[in-house]
């Protein structure tokens, strides 16, 4: 667990991005317009939960107060970014 916990720590979160783009859309089908693009809310979603898991990533706090925190991004698509970004006590 500690391997993982420093090697996570190392890896630049620019290196992550398809990674995060990939879990930010599979969280939202209904971002998605009738045409199969993203509408206006779905790249604000899309911005907004990217926005939200690089800043948890940057964090300097423990995995397990990192998972819980991206758990509820993940299981609550629009709500849970909103209240990460509110709610958290993240450092800048």
């Amino acid at each position: 667990m500690r391997t993982f916990s420093t090697v996570a720590t190392r890896l630049k979160p620019l290196a992550l991005l398809p990674l995060l783009s990939l879990i930010a859309t599979s969280c939202a089908p209904s971002a998605y317009n009738s045409r199969g693009g993203l509408g206006f809310f779905g790249v604000l979603y899309l911005i907004m939960a990217i926005y939200a898991v690089i800043s948890l990533l940057k964090q300097d706090w423990s995995l397990g107060k990192k998972l819980l925190w991206g758990a509820i991004i993940w299981f609550f698509p629009i709500g849970g970014s909103i209240i990460y970004l509110l709610f958290s006590g993240r450092s800048n």
